[in-house]
């Protein structure tokens, strides 16, 4: 959607640009920085030492290639870059932040140059502290709530870092107990986008190689829409208490 209304004539879209409050530069068509606001010039004062800059002044004019370890892959994305571009990126091991990169469209087609975010930069110890922090915080409980039956509540975030400390626990428990049936329950999850599916089938799986079955609860008809690519060997119920009633079967055939 095109831009609406009119920019007043007594403010200027540069020094709009600079009172946003976010780190924010303008590269040129050659992926030359042209511009920078004064957030992005009080971060970079701090990182442009580990380029051998003084300071965020000597940075203008200065070619993106300075600060990318592979300058040819770079060119390559800013190459085919048509529309928004994001990405985690980690500075000289010592920041994370992530990267927003937008085309600037030319009044003839084409690409006039680039805007440049930087968004939520935190140190890279920081970043470690706080990813321990969320899978400790949003670890899950596993409840034996039937004969050689654990029930696991996901609730929350459900990235690989998590996924993969719960499963390799998950596997030691029933392992040690003699676990024949693991209740998953996905109440908790709102989206089950491709990385969250293919965490769970990874699970799934791995119990499977242990003799134990995974079963899925909690499914609601949003979840059900988009958890169709999993395994169809996987039973998957709208409750916890439907998937319990399965289980109890099972072990009285």
């Amino acid at each position: 959607m095109a831009a609406i209304g009119t920019i007043p004539t007594n403010i200027s879209l540069l020094s709009a640009l600079d009172h946003i409050g976010e780190t924010i530069m303008i590269a040129d068509t050659s992926y030359n920085i042209r511009w920078m606001n004064s957030e992005a010039c009080r971060l970079l004062t701090e990182v442009s030492p580990l380029y051998g800059i003084e300071s965020c002044e000597e940075m203008i004019g200065m070619n993106m290639d300075l600060f990318h370890r592979m300058p040819e892959h770079q060119k390559k994305v800013m190459g085919e870059l048509k529309d928004v571009h994001r990405a985690r990126i980690n500075i000289r091991n010592e920041f994370v932040t992530d990267i927003v990169i937008t085309p600037i469209d030319g009044e003839e087609g084409g690409i006039d140059g680039y805007i440049i975010m930087l968004m939520d930069v935190t140190t890279q110890a920081e970043e470690k502290e706080r990813t321990e922090k969320l899978i400790k915080e949003l670890s899950i409980p596993m409840l034996h709530i039937w004969d050689k039956t654990l029930a696991l509540p996901l609730i929350g975030e459900f990235d690989k870092a998590r996924s993969d400390q719960l499963t390799a626990t998950v596997l030691t428990e029933c392992a040690e107990k003699s676990i024949e049936y693991v209740l998953l329950d996905l109440s908790g999850i709102t989206e089950f986008e491709n990385q969250v599916r293919y965490q769970i089938q990874m699970m799934a799986d791995s119990l499977s190689l242990i003799g134990t079955s995974c079963i899925l609860v909690g499914i609601s008809p949003q979840l059900a829409m988009s958890i169709v690519q999993l395994e169809s060997n996987i039973p998957t119920f709208s409750s916890a208490n439907s998937g319990l009633h399965y289980i109890m079967g099972k072990q009285n055939q």
